[in-house]
């Protein structure tokens, strides 16, 4: 029966109208059947997801089996069909893929630890995303002006690992300037940049031709760059900037993290800082406040100070510190270097007081700068403490010389017995004193009378200081004070006057003049030497004044034979023997006329020949005879000064032998 239906034709008009509606049909089903059989080799070929060459392939094979146009059309639109598929699924795979990745640089963001590792991520996320050969990131310079290479991924180049890029220099130097992204298909013949040697040469070395960058925007600012870029011409398509801007997105907000954990972290270690230095403070206050409470003095300040600064710490008098250390440490409220030494100084208003010096020191760190300041300041307040206690000794001190000088007819016991409550030996060899500020070498005792009283009392304080420590007296007296100090086997009147100018000096912080009068024995026992005594010191301090040396100290004796008018022992035998002694005693030993040669050369006007005329000798004798004199007296014998004080010396030679 199919058969009869397939091969008649009816002719009547119902047949004709039947017939082709089955045979409709019929096509219908056997194009659907076509369409269907086109379609299988592509359904496969999407299956296991086959490159986009393959799908030409069904196509071709039907045309070499011969297949009919209608067949070959069907393959046709089913390849197209199937191409727009596999495209919609990679564009779908791909959105996936960014879109995973964006999310794990985000979790990488959450658990931020190390910003390098993040940004490596970042660098590496992009690059693979985009198939690229090569990914890196630049971070801009504030101080330098310009961008340096951050972060590279699939770089070989080490020249082109360090380019620095200056605003508007290359495709990154533009982007930075304009907060834009740019593109290149083939940097080095694309002209919108400025290209630079150094940058070229880096990019050439490289290998580079198509280039992507993005900026990394935090707020208004560009704080860098991330590219993306290929060793051959290529076309970024708009998704993949679009992606690239994403990642360049998430890299800043990953440094504006690292940045803020950064200041965070830094509040924390000042916060911890600042609670150890209270909490060492506290302690160094409480250990210095104790030692103070049961009588320690500053050398236990030292000592204590040592131990918590695992150092050497010594307490320095003020003569005794480095000077110029101590004077900015007073200057700046602060302890300074000196060397491998910091200094503190130790002061009370404005009057140095003596310096805490810790020796061979490393750098201080902030906590322990400040301990050794806070036991510079707690020493001064010791010192200060010990003072006001010494001050009703330094005035008891004072009213013993005073009386000394004022009632040389005192009972000497009753002057040795106070003297010994003072620690003072009377009975031994003293030299009286007078110690002034000059008040024509600066500020100090120049201004107001109560400028000037002010300076006198300083002086009298440190001078009763000093002579407290040397078991001396010191009294206010006549514009300045009067001391009288004991004298040391080997010290003398000259030495000791120069030591205490010095001394005074450096407490007061101005030139103090000193004159000393020749020793006084025992002040006790002759109580009216010491009123002698201080009336040549003041001949001295005055002569010293008047000759220009403020600020020095000296004896009668260093003033050659104007010490035989400023002293009241006249001591001319002395004077002979310091200025002509050697001579004599030569001529005593070898019978020779050394002084009778010396007494007719300068009569006869210094002149050798006049005076072997005098004498009836060879004028060779006269010069043999003046070489030894320069040889016992010296060189400068004849210099105009030397020359007065050797004739004088020799007309009181003469005198006291009972010559003419």
């Amino acid at each position: 029966m199919s058969d009869d239906r397939r091969g008649a034709r009816p002719e009547t008009s119902t047949g004709t109208r039947a017939v082709p509606r089955a045979g409709a049909r019929g096509e219908t089903r056997d194009g659907a059947r076509a369409g269907a059989r086109a379609e299988a080799p592509f359904l496969e070929l999407l299956s296991r997801g086959a490159p986009a060459e393959e799908y030409e392939r069904p196509v071709l094979l039907a045309r070499a089996d011969g297949a009919g146009g209608e067949e070959l059309a069907a393959l046709e639109r089913g390849k197209l069909l199937a191409l727009r598929v596999r495209a919609e699924l990679e564009g779908r795979r791909r959105r996936e893929a960014e879109l995973s990745a964006l999310f794990e640089t985000a979790n990488d963001l959450a658990g931020l630890r190390d910003l390098d590792a993040v940004l490596h991520a970042i660098v590496q996320r992009a690059r693979s995303l985009l198939g690229t050969e090569v990914a890196y990131l630049t971070l801009t310079d504030r101080k330098a002006g310009d961008t340096y290479m951050r972060v590279t991924e699939g770089s070989v180049s080490a020249r082109f690992q360090q380019l620095r890029l200056g605003m508007g220099e290359g495709l990154g130097g533009l982007v930075t300037q304009t907060a834009m992204p740019y593109v290149t298909d083939n940097y080095f013949e694309d002209a919108r940049f400025l290209h630079t040697r150094t940058i070229d040469a880096g990019v050439q070395e490289e290998g580079l031709v198509a280039i992507l960058g993005v900026p990394l925007v935090l707020g208004t600012e560009v704080i860098g760059v991330l590219f993306a870029a290929d060793r051959r011409a290529r076309v970024f398509e708009r998704g993949q900037i679009a992606l690239l801007g994403s990642f360049a997105a998430h890299a800043a907000v990953a440094i504006d993290t690292a940045n803020l954990l950064a200041e965070t972290r830094a509040a924390f270690a000042e916060l911890e800082a600042a609670k150890e230095s209270i909490e060492r403070s506290s302690e160094v206050h409480d250990r210095l406040t104790e030692l103070v409470l049961h009588g320690g003095g500053v050398h236990e300040v030292a000592s204590a100070l040592s131990q918590v600064l695992n150092g050497r710490v010594e307490f320095c008098e003020a003569g005794d510190a480095p000077a110029g250390a101590a004077a900015q440490s007073r200057a700046d409220g602060r302890a300074v270097r000196h060397g491998d030494d910091w200094v503190a100084a130790v002061s009370a208003g404005g009057e140095p007081l003596g310096a805490l010096v810790l020796r061979d020191g490393p750098g201080l760190d902030p906590v322990d700068r400040r301990t050794l300041e806070r036991a510079a300041m707690v020493t001064s307040l010791l010192l200060l403490a010990r003072r006001f206690a010494g001050e009703a000794e330094q005035r008891v001190r004072g009213e013993l010389l005073d009386d000394l000088l004022d009632a040389p007819d005192r009972e000497p016991r009753l002057l040795r017995e106070r003297a010994a409550r003072l620690r003072a030996d009377l009975d031994a060899p003293h030299v009286v004193l007078a110690a002034r500020i000059d008040a024509s070498a600066g500020a100090a005792g120049a201004g107001t009378e109560p400028e000037r009283a002010a300076d006198r009392q300083r002086l009298w304080s440190a001078a009763s200081h000093l002579a407290a420590t040397r078991q001396g007296l010191a009294a206010a007296r006549d514009g300045g004070t009067v001391l009288l100090l004991p004298l040391g086997p080997s010290d003398t009147a000259t030495g000791t006057a120069r030591q205490v100018a010095g001394q005074l000096g450096a407490a007061v912080c101005a030139p103090v003049t000193v004159g000393a009068s020749a020793p006084v024995d025992a002040p006790a026992a002759r109580p009216g030497a010491v009123v002698a005594a201080y009336t040549e010191a003041r001949r001295c301090l005055d002569a010293l004044r008047a000759f220009g040396r403020s600020g020095e100290g000296a004896a009668a004796d260093d003033f050659g034979f104007l010490g035989l008018l400023l002293g009241d022992a006249r001591d001319i035998d002395g004077f002979v023997q310091r200025t002509v002694g050697p001579v004599v005693d030569y001529d005593a030993r070898r019978g020779t006329d050394l002084v009778r040669t010396l007494d007719a050369y300068f009569a006869c006007g210094m002149s050798p020949a006049r005076t072997k005329d005098e004498l009836h000798v060879h004028v060779n004798t006269v010069a043999q005879r003046l070489e030894r004199v320069g040889r016992l007296l010296g060189p400068d014998w004849q210099s105009p000064a030397r020359a007065l004080e050797v004739q004088l010396a020799l007309r009181l030679h003469r005198l006291s032998a009972g010559g003419g």
